[in-house]
């Protein structure tokens, strides 16, 4: 898979994630965690979206697993599981 833009990147970590179903059938564990963080933060502060940044601090990432995160992200939105806006 190609490298991101600097650019893209940075779009990509001032968006905001929205949970749109509360599933993680055939998800993989970072899909999971992210759908699981988002169900977390529904229920706490009564909002089923977070900021990508915000995501990406909670889980403390660096290199490879960064792009596995974003990875996981599209993948996600792919499946209609959550919409990112703000691209």
């Amino acid at each position: 898979m190609a490298r991101k833009s600097k650019r893209e990147t940075q779009r990509m970590l001032r968006a905001v994630v929205v949970l749109l179903r509360n599933t993680t059938w055939k998800c993989g564990k970072v899909e999971r965690l992210v759908v699981q963080y988002l169900q977390n933060h529904l229920m706490k502060y009564g909002s089923p979206k977070s900021s990508v940044m915000e995501i990406a601090q909670h889980f403390n990432l660096n290199g490879k697993q960064k792009s596995e995160f974003f990875d996981a992200l599209k993948r996600l939105e792919k499946r209609q599981i959550i919409e990112i806006r703000g691209l």
